[in-house]
């Protein structure tokens, strides 16, 4: 937060790495400035759960990582962030049915959901322009190529995980402060 990051990621997926308890999830929220969009990250959970979460953490926003329909992706009381995994021209064809939802476009790694730290081919989204939704770009992103990824994409956001991680799970603030910083250089 205070490299000036807009928004803070709680991922409740206990597959993953970086795995957060409702609970810790909770204090955490509760300590944030503010101004400090809290999301979500969900891989497809029940309703139940994620409303449960989106209550307990004063959540501003959830992002919906699985097979979630566009259906699916209705009747929240906050915004949903959709991600999709970018393998190919046959998939980002069904981006457009999600009409609702931001769209966040993340690499495909098999077996992953995300926070891979790989990119995937950034000339695909040619295929959905003019975006229809606000889109944020994940995938491999890091201090050395964000510039480069903001100034091909042009997207609303920027979403990053691994890229700025000391190891698997935990950040690393000199290189979230050098991604911030790059972010700055390219005005968004």
């Amino acid at each position: 937060m205070s490299c000036g990051a807009d928004a803070l990621g709680f991922m409740f997926v206990e597959a993953s790495v970086r795995h957060i308890a409702l609970s810790d999830a909770s204090a955490i929220a509760s300590e944030l400035p503010p101004m400090i969009s809290r999301v979500g990250v969900f891989v497809n959970a029940p309703r139940q759960t994620i409303l449960e979460a989106v209550q307990s953490c004063g959540l501003h926003a959830i992002q919906l990582h699985g097979e979630e329909t566009p259906e699916d992706c209705q009747g929240y009381p906050v915004p949903v962030i959709k991600a999709f995994r970018v393998r190919d021209k046959a998939s980002v064809a069904s981006i457009s049915a999600y009409k609702g939802q931001t769209w966040l476009v993340d690499s495909y790694q098999k077996g992953s959901r995300g926070g891979t730290g790989h990119r995937f081919e950034w000339d695909l989204l040619d295929e959905i322009r003019p975006f229809a939704r606000p889109l944020l770009l994940a995938g491999g992103l890091q201090p050395g190529n964000i510039r480069e990824a903001v100034e091909k994409v042009r997207p609303y956001g920027v979403d990053v995980s691994s890229g700025v991680e000391s190891e698997p799970g935990k950040k690393c603030p000199l290189q979230m402060k050098a991604f911030i910083r790059e972010l700055g250089l390219v005005g968004l």
